[in-house]
C-alpha cells in the first residue's frame, strides 16, 4: 500500500514536492496546508501544475491534515523557518511548533525548513531536545535535508572519500548564476545585489554562515572521525562593470553583482574541510573566481585534495535557469525519503541513519 503523505506549505520548494508526491508511486496525497487564503479550497493539482484533479483540497487549517492521520508530512514551510530567519537572528520557532505537534501526533515528518537540522549536534539544543521528545512522545521521526544544505554536502563528499588512502582537505562549492531567479527579496535582500560594495549583506553577517554552512562543516568533520580547531567565515563581493536589468530589478554599475563566500572548518592552521558558494548574476562576472562545473549556468563541484585527489562535478547541461533544477531537487530529497523515515526507528535522523535513499520505482 502506498504511504499516506501530508504537503505543508506550497512555495517554491513546497509545489515541487506536492507535484511529487502526487506523482510518486509510493505515495497517496493526503492533504495540503497553505498559508494563502487565495489557495484555500483549491485542487492540489492546480497549486502544482499537475493536470489531472486529485480531489484533494487546499486548507489553511493544518488540524484537517493532521486529522487525516497521514504516514508522513512534507514541511516545507520556508517563510516561517528558513534562511530567512537565520540571515535575520530570528529563532524559527513557529517551524519548530508545527513540527513538534506533527510528530507527536504520532506523524513522521521530512522536511527542508530548520536548515541546521541537517546536523543535529551543531543546531539549537533546545530545538534538538524539543523534536526528539516530540518524536518520543508520537513513536514518531524526522529528517531534514535538501540539495544544499544537504546530498550535496553530505553524501557525495563522503562516498568520494572512502575512495582515497589519505585526505588533506574536501571542498564542496555551489558555483551558480542567479540572475534569472525573480526573486526580489532575495537578490536584493539577502544577497544584497544592487547595494554598495560597503554594505554587508544579510546572507554574510557574523555568524549566518556558520549556522546555515557551518553545520555541513562539521557534520563532514565527524563522519571523517576529525575534530576541528575552528570555524571561520569569508565574503567577498563583485561590482558590476555596466548597469544592467535582470528579472529581480535594476543593477547599477559598481554595485554589487557577484558574491563568494565560504565556510571553513580549520585543522592544524589550514582549511581542512570548506563549503563554498560562488553567485553571480552574469556568468561573465568576476572570471577569476571558480568557473560553474560544465561551463553551463551553475552547478555544483566536490573537490578532495589527497591521493589520490579527485574532483566531481555535477551540473544539469543545456538548463536555461539552474535555480529551478535545484528547487525540485531539494524537494525531491525529501519526498524520495518518505518511505525510508516511515520505516526507521523513532527519533531524529540524518541520512546516515537511513538505508541509501534511491529514486526507487521512479524507473519507468
Amino acid at each position: 500500500m502506498p504511504y499516506r503523505v501530508g504537503q505543508w506549505a506550497t512555495g517554491n520548494v513546497g509545489g515541487q514536492a506536492l507535484r511529487a508526491v502526487i506523482e510518486h508511486p509510493d505515495l497517496e496525497l493526503a492533504g495540503v496546508v497553505v498559508s494563502d487564503p487565495a489557495k484555500a479550497g483549491r485542487d492540489a493539482a492546480d497549486l502544482c501544475g499537475v493536470p489531472a484533479p486529485t480531489g484533494i483540497l487546499a486548507t489553511t487549517d493544518p488540524e484537517e491534515v493532521i486529522a487525516a492521520r497521514p504516514d508522513a508530512i512534507c514541511y516545507t514551510a520556508v517563510g516561517t523557518a528558513g534562511r530567512r530567519e537565520v540571515a535575520t537572528g530570528t529563532r524559527p520557532t513557529g517551524a519548530v511548533d508545527d513540527l513538534c505537534r506533527i510528530l507527536a501526533a504520532g506523524i513522521d515528518v521530512v522536511s527542508t525548513s530548520i536548515i541546521p537540522m541537517v546536523h543535529p549536534p551543531s543546531a539549537d539544543p533546545e530545538t534538538v531536545q524539543r523534536l526528539r521528545d516530540a518524536c518520543a512522545t508520537g513513536r514518531s521521526s524526522i529528517l531534514t535535508s535538501g540539495l544544499d544544505p544537504g546530498i550535496m554536502n553530505d553524501v557525495l563528499p563522503l562516498a568520494l572519500s572512502s575512495i582515497c588512502l589519505r585526505i588533506e582537505s574536501i571542498r564542496v562549492s555551489e558555483v551558480m548564476n542567479y540572475g534569472t531567479w525573480d526573486k526580489p527579496e532575495a537578490i536584493l535582500g539577502k544577497f544584497g545585489f544592487g547595494k554598495p560594495l560597503d554594505h554587508r549583506p544579510p546572507m554574510v553577517m557574523p555568524g549566518v554562515l556558520t549556522v546555515m554552512w557551518g553545520t555541513v562543516v562539521h557534520l563532514l568533520a565527524d563522519r571523517l572521525g576529525v575534530v576541528l580547531d575552528a570555524i571561520e567565515e569569508h565574503y567577498e563581493l563583485f561590482p558590476a562593470p555596466e548597469t544592467f536589468v535582470i528579472p529581480a530589478g535594476t543593477i547599477e554599475k559598481g554595485t554589487s553583482a557577484a558574491m563568494r563566500f565560504e565556510v571553513r572548518g580549520m585543522l592544524a592552521g589550514r582549511p581542512a574541510i570548506v563549503a563554498e558558494h560562488v553567485t553571480r548574476l552574469r556568468d561573465d562576472l568576476a572570471p577569476h573566481w571558480p568557473a560553474p562545473p560544465g561551463g553551463g549556468g551553475g552547478g555544483y563541484r566536490v573537490q578532495i585534495e589527497g591521493e589520490p585527489s579527485w574532483t566531481m562535478e555535477i551540473t544539469n547541461p543545456g538548463v536555461a535557469d539552474p535555480t529551478v533544477p535545484g528547487t525540485l531537487a531539494t524537494a525531491l530529497r525529501v519526498v524520495n525519503a518518505i518511505p525510508a523515515v516511515c520505516e526507521a526507528e523513532p527519533g531524529v535522523l540524518t541520512p546516515f541513519d537511513l538505508p541509501m535513499l534511491t529514486g526507487r520505482h521512479l524507473l519507468r
